[in-house]
């Protein structure tokens, strides 16, 4: 059978009887594998009982937890052949899973009374040679598996051969496939870890990191052992820093995932290693000799006071055997035995350490349990498995397949005494466990889940609130763990908030059921949404009494406690304490909220005038709590300066102080008052810098003092929001929230906004200018953290306005917001620019992407080379596309032109927009054809100005005579180009005279069309115009719009021959016989001798005689009879001779 840490030597196997299941040969192997059980004793079907307490137990009672077990567990509890070996794993997500024989059966644990909706799978493993256990299974999902749903959850299980089936999806148990896995060795454990990835364990260590491919194949990497920084270095210089390869002998025990710090751990027999895990990589980064280091200190914990003790230690045997996780340190549980004791025993250690990252630290505790049965044998020692609560780590569970051994682990004062739970009634044992709730959960093979939890009268609260707490509630109704309180109770109606906090007080007390009968009849699952509101409101009360509560065991405040106080009294004298305590009743009530299933219900509340989301207030109230912490540590050492300040508060809120308390009791004791501290150190601080010489000591000291108050307060409280930010976190189907706007974010009057924003004034208008260089280096690094604080403000609401539902929601408040945060971060940064702080400037405007202040520090600096890695780093931010527009506006277009060859192609882009620049990037990259296309668009597109489309298509042409076009392609373009410079030089050579006339500069003069340029050679105002000037309006009639009628274009014609003819003093014809002789000088026959120069036919191009006759500007020559016989004559003889 294989089963990790089974005791060979239980009463319930029988050795005679074989099986076709293998055993391994091997000390090692027999510790892990044996065949299957042959025969056990008539197995009862499971019941569900209310409490299961053992006749000797004292402190602590067994209780059944969550509901029903499912039906699928049952049946295959009673179905299950004598040999089949059953083994349990309970989960902290809530999911356990039962292996069977070769059944695996997977449920949601439903933590209430009440059986509801929960999600229970079959699945069918591998044939095996070798029994399953449950710590071969294990289950992964990328989102949080507490609240992931079935379909995205996958599981994994390896039989002790290799056999890996992996199911990616739990909502679909007949799609799995299956690999064989090489780990060398039996494999013993299987953990899920980051990326819903999996790490496969052997016996002797080997470890392998598996995931899901595409196609949904397991593929398996080795994990990397000693990498990082000092990967490569040898064995001697490795151990110097804790790296260190293990004995060929060990054999791994433990492998403890710990999610929210992304660590692997691994315990062998002689080593406690590390890693750091990423979604895709690992680094170990730790393998601590344990042996070494711990096991003298375990013998000294147990002998040490024989007088043979040099001798005993020198043979004393210890083992490492389990490992766990707690909020007080890594634990270990460890057997230690002499073999020359008599009676020889097994004495359980638990050694708590302190894991500082790369190294576990030199101080830690080793506690010996009272649990020491007698030694038989090393197998039988790993029978002892280890449970332990993360919070609050103080009080471990020992248990075997017969017992369950609650002991404490050495880390706190008090807790209940050492106490041994038996489960050895007939047909009974404890078949696996874990840790649920904050609560150890074992499963029975009589009563399924039970919790052991300790009695009533031992709460996990701090011990100074629980009487308080008890007194606050005389009013409410006492309801037992089986009796739930009807809303016919007067009380019930009229203060649900004494219910709530009685609830609360009994999850305190490990009575998670009672505490959840209560909260199901105070607030309903179909409850209105009135009750909704309800509820938001009572949550912020009590948790507000909480961090404002009174200290009223302290006898000096004695007479100033309100005589109805409904809060969590405290009685440590020392402010600093009550503070913490505050924060671990805090740290409850979140935990109480969450495990009774409000925290998902709780809705929004208004605060300062805006809404906020519930859960987000009850995290404002402990950053406020963090940040006291930190302002009481500052008060100790600077008492004037804080003491000042808070007497300012005090006297702005008309808060009074009896004679028998100090102000900072007062004060510290309204928690969530505690911003109202930063306006009045500012206010203190400029009276001292008035007060104070400049070359004095205070003078800048009490600056610096103020600045540090500040950023220390501001950084605890955002340190605790971000690493705390999992207990707030909104459920996936929770409904829109309203922005967030953070405390540390307030604009209003004393707010932390107004307040950093005053600061940095005081500090560059008032102290920088009179500061030498060091105190100048030390303000601008304590101005920076607080410019740090007040822009993540603004990045916290802008991505809570990302993040509403639908996308685009709240879009004009976002973009009004941007705008402001925009605006403000310029306003900030650019003082310290001018300044020349680059170092400074370049930190924020990096961190929040201010690309404006980074491109004029660049420029400032003449920093090309920082420039061109901000385009690398802000690739994916358009920083270049920012970059190209900065120089456009700025004029500086030599720089946007002159990029290196690695952003040609963004240049390229960029270019495409701004195309009256886009060429001379292509020339500068030989581009000749794209060149061209772009000047020959532009030349085509200009219709304003005549030198520029001059200008365009002269360099249009130049270019397409340098590219690499086809011969054809080439011609066709020039001639194209010739055609238009044609036209244009129409316009080019109009007389300059007439330009003067009309007021036309050449170089600025609009581009005019064939029609404007008709009627300007023609025009009277042309007074030296002559044949040519003629002759240039009736070649521009070939570029008049093709689509006009041709009746405009003769009349056109008939206009200009009529002003021709216009020109000349016909009188002077008058009287002579020959009219040939008589026009011979005039432009109109000047005009018609070009014509036949050129070929044209008159016969067809000339208008009709009659035509030219009737237009109006000839008027004046029709009344002469000499004037139309000199034309007519013309005319004929002319179309005459060119026949």
């Amino acid at each position: 059978m294989f089963t990790p840490r089974a005791n060979p030597s239980s009463g319930r196997r029988q050795q005679g009887r074989t099986t076709g299941r293998k055993s391994v040969s091997g000390a090692a192997a027999s510790l892990l594998f044996s065949p299957r059980r042959t025969s056990l004793s008539a197995r009862s079907t499971p019941t569900r009982v209310q409490s299961h307490s053992a006749a000797d137990s004292v402190n602590y009672d067994v209780q059944t937890f969550g509901s029903s077990l499912p039906v699928k567990v049952m049946e295959a509890l009673t179905m299950a052949d004598v040999d089949d070996h059953i083994s349990v794993k309970v989960n902290e997500s809530g999911w356990a899973w039962m292996v069977c024989g070769e059944r695996l059966i997977l449920w949601k644990i439903c933590q209430t009374a009440v059986a509801k909706l929960s999600v229970c799978k079959e699945l069918q493993l591998p044939s095996s040679e070798y029994n399953y256990t449950a710590d071969l299974v294990a289950v992964s999902s990328a989102a949080p598996l507490e609240t992931a749903p079935v379909q995205s959850i996958s599981v994994l299980a390896v039989a002790a051969a290799g056999t890996a089936r992996l199911w990616t999806s739990l909502a679909q148990e007949g799609n799995y496939t299956e690999t064989d896995v090489d780990l060398g060795d039996l494999c013993n454990f299987v953990v899920a870890v980051n990326g819903g990835s999996f790490v496969l364990s052997s016996m002797k260590g080997r470890l392998l990191r598996a995931s899901a491919d595409s196609s949904g194949k397991l593929q398996y990497r080795a994990l990397q052992q000693g990498q990082g920084m000092l990967s490569g270095i040898g064995r001697r210089v490795s151990s110097l820093f804790g790296i260190l390869s293990p004995p060929a002998n060990d054999t791994l025990h433990s492998v403890l995932w710990v999610g929210g710090a992304s660590s692997l751990y691994t315990l062998t027999s002689s080593r406690l290693s590390k890693w750091e895990v990423d979604d895709s990589w690992e680094h170990q980064i730790l393998s601590w000799d344990a042996q070494r280091a711990l096991t003298e200190s375990i013998a000294d914990a147990i002998w040490g006071s024989e007088s043979n003790y040099e001798e005993l230690k020198e043979e004393a045997n210890v083992m490492y055997l389990d490992m766990k996780h707690s909020q007080a340190g890594l634990v270990v549980l460890a057997a230690a035995w002499h073999l020359s004791d008599t009676p020889c025993l097994a004495y359980y250690c638990l050694v708590t350490l302190q894991d500082n990252g790369a190294a576990i630290s030199d101080q830690f505790t080793v506690e010996v349990t009272k649990y020491n049965p007698p030694f038989q044998s090393e197998e039988a020692l790993q029978a002892t498995r280890l449970a332990l609560p993360r919070s609050p780590g103080t009080t471990a569970f020992l248990y075997t397949e017969e017992l369950v051994f609650a002991c404490s682990t050495g880390t706190s004062r008090g807790g209940l005494p050492d106490e041994k739970i038996s489960f050895n009634s007939p047909g009974d044992g404890v078949r696996g466990g874990g840790c649920c709730v904050n609560l150890p959960v074992f499963f029975s093979q009589n009563s399924g889940l039970v919790a052991v939890v300790a009695r009533q009268s031992a709460s996990i609260l701090p011990e100074t609130m629980e009487d308080s707490l008890c007194s606050s509630l005389t009013a409410a109704p006492e309801v037992s763990v089986m009796e739930t309180p009807t809303r016919a109770e007067p009380v019930a109606q009229e203060d649900k908030t004494k219910l709530l906090k009685m609830a609360f007080l009994q999850f305190c007390r490990n009575d998670l059921v009672g505490a959840q009968m209560v909260t199901d009849e105070l607030f309903p699952a179909d409850g209105d949404g009135e009750e909704g509101a309800e509820l938001d409101g009572m949550v912020i009360r009590i948790n507000l009494d909480l961090v404002d509560d009174y200290p009223a065991s302290d006898p000096r405040w004695a007479e100033s406690v309100p005589d109805e106080s409904a809060g969590f009294r405290l009685t440590s004298l020392i402010i600093l304490h009550q503070l913490e305590d505050k924060m671990k009743a805090h740290g409850f009530f979140m935990n109480f909220l969450l495990q009774v299933g409000l925290l998902d219900r709780l809705g929004h509340v208004t605060v300062r005038s805006s809404s906020m989301a519930t859960r987000l207030l009850l995290c404002e109230h402990a950053e406020k709590l963090q940040a006291a912490m930190l302002l009481k540590n500052h008060h100790t050492k600077h008492g004037e300066l804080v003491n000042q300040a808070i007497g300012i508060a005090l006297q702005r809120n008309n808060a009074a102080v009896p004679p028998s308390l100090t102000a900072a009791d007062v004060f510290f004791r309204e928690v969530s008052q505690i911003s109202s501290v930063f306006d009045c150190l500012l206010d203190e601080e400029e009276r001292s810098l008035k007060e104070n010489p400049v070359d004095s000591v205070q003078w800048a000291e009490v600056v610096l003092t103020v600045n540090n108050i500040i950023k220390d307060m501001l950084q605890a409280a955002g340190q605790y929001r971000e690493t705390k930010a999992f207990m707030y976190r909104a459920s996936e189907s929770s409904a829109a929230e309203p922005e967030y706007s953070p405390w540390t974010a307030s604009g209003a009057v004393g707010g932390v906004r107004t307040v950093i924003s005053r600061q940095h004034d005081i500090i560059l208008r008032s102290v920088y200018p009179h500061a030498d260089s060091e105190l100048r280096s030390a303000l601008c690094e304590q101005l920076v953290a607080l410019l740090d604080i007040y822009l993540g403000g603004y990045v916290a609401q802008l991505t809570s306005l990302q993040q509403q539902r639908p996308p685009g929601a709240q879009q004009e408040r976002y973009n009004s917001l941007e705008m402001e945060y925009s605006q403000r971060r310029s306003e900030l940064l650019a003082p310290l620019l001018e300044l020349g702080q680059y170092q400074w400037v370049a930190a924020l405007a990096e961190k929040y992407c201010d690309f404006d202040i980074l491109v004029q520090m660049c420029e400032q600096t003449d920093n090309q080379s920082r420039l061109q890695h901000y385009m690398t780093k802000f690739a994916d931010q358009n920083f270049a596309d920012f970059l190209y527009r900065w120089y456009m506006e700025k004029g500086k277009r030599g720089k946007l032109l002159s990029q290196p060859a690695a952003h040609h192609q963004q240049l390229a882009s960029f270019l495409q927009s701004h195309q009256h620049l886009s060429w001379l990037h292509h020339i500068h990259v030989h581009d000749y054809c794209s060149a061209n296309r772009t000047l020959y668009s532009q030349a085509n597109m200009e219709t304003h100005y005549f030198v520029k489309k001059k200008t365009l298509l002269a360099l249009s042409k130049l270019t397409v005579l340098a590219s690499n076009l086809p011969e054809d392609e080439l011609n066709k373009q020039v001639n194209d180009i010739v055609e238009q410079e044609r036209f244009l030089l129409h316009q080019e050579t109009l007389p300059r005279q007439l330009l003067e006339e009309k007021q036309q500069n050449p170089d600025t003069m609009p581009l005019l069309s064939a029609h404007n340029l008709i009627q300007l050679y023609i025009c009277d105002d042309n007074r030296r115009a002559n044949e040519y000037d003629f002759k240039k309006a009736l070649d521009l009639l070939e570029y008049i719009d093709e689509q006009e009628e041709a009746e405009d274009i003769d009349s056109m014609k008939c206009e200009i021959f009529g002003k021709a003819l216009r020109r000349d003093d016909w009188s002077s014809a008058d009287g002579t016989d020959d009219p040939l002789e008589a026009a011979k000088d005039s432009i109109f026959v000047k005009i018609l001798l070009k014509l036949i120069q050129e070929g044209v036919p008159l016969q067809t191009y000339l208008p009709d005689v009659k035509e030219l006759l009737e237009l109006d500007d000839l008027s004046g020559l029709k009344s002469k009879p000499y004037f139309e016989f000199v034309l007519r004559a013309n005319y004929e003889h002319y179309r005459e001779v060119q026949m």
